[in-house]
């Protein structure tokens, strides 16, 4: 089980994951995908259980495996086109505004599934600033539970993936930060059934302190 009362982890950069992570986008999430369900005739449950922490085209293949790959990537063009206009309801998940602000001269990275005016988009609706480093969709040939993400913010901020620890609320991020060979501090309700290193229901039972050496320490509140 992973901690859930005072925990701490030392890190010295911090990959976070976007939706469900500093931004709550279920609303929109769930909107757009039961469309998507309905038009490919599928459960819209069974969708919403497999979509979270993936690229569309990812949670597309997985849904529909035998459908050409093709049709999967015109329909994520499609889903993130829908999702960038639709805001209505996109909020910072609690404690993400100090958060932010906590880390803001912390080496740190957003590595998101979404693309770059997706991020953009949720980011400013949440009044979350952005992160100078990100890696989202665009940067990556392959979508989360793939750790290429998270290798890849990594190395663009200058350290060891076991130096790194990830912000993360669903299983293929979970799972992705682990194949990095990085520990996983997750975040929300979905977070808890997937043993990260430590679990918070949200950021605000979190604190971010850094040393002299660089060395930054999370503690997990009760």
């Amino acid at each position: 089980m992973p901690a859930t009362t005072p925990a701490t982890l030392t890190a010295r950069a911090l990959l976070l994951d976007m939706d469900g992570t500093l931004v709550n986008s279920d609303a929109v999430v769930e909107r757009c995908w039961r469309r998507w369900a309905d038009r490919q005739g599928l459960d819209a449950g069974e969708v919403l259980r497999v979509v979270h922490g993936r690229q569309g085209f990812a949670t597309m293949a997985v849904l529909l495996p035998d459908r050409p790959m093709e049709e999967n990537y015109a329909d994520n063009r499609v889903m993130l086109a829908e999702e960038t206009a639709d805001l209505d309801g996109v909020v910072p998940v609690p404690g993400a505004p100090v958060f932010m602000a906590a880390i803001a001269d912390l080496p740190h990275a957003l590595v998101t599934s979404a693309d770059e005016a997706l991020a953009q988009a949720r980011m400013g609706a949440a009044a979350l600033r952005m992160p100078e480093t990100r890696i989202t969709a665009e940067s990556v040939g392959a979508s989360k539970p793939d750790p290429e993400g998270f290798l890849k913010g990594a190395a663009t901020l200058g350290f060891d993936p076991a130096d790194c620890v990830v912000f993360e609320d669903s299983e293929a991020g979970i799972q992705a930060g682990r194949a990095a060979g990085m520990r996983v501090v997750g975040v929300g309700p979905r977070a808890a059934a997937f043993a990260p290193d430590v679990h918070v229901a949200d950021l605000t039972r979190l604190r971010v302190e850094s040393a002299t050496d660089g060395s930054i320490t999370l503690t997990v509140l009760a």
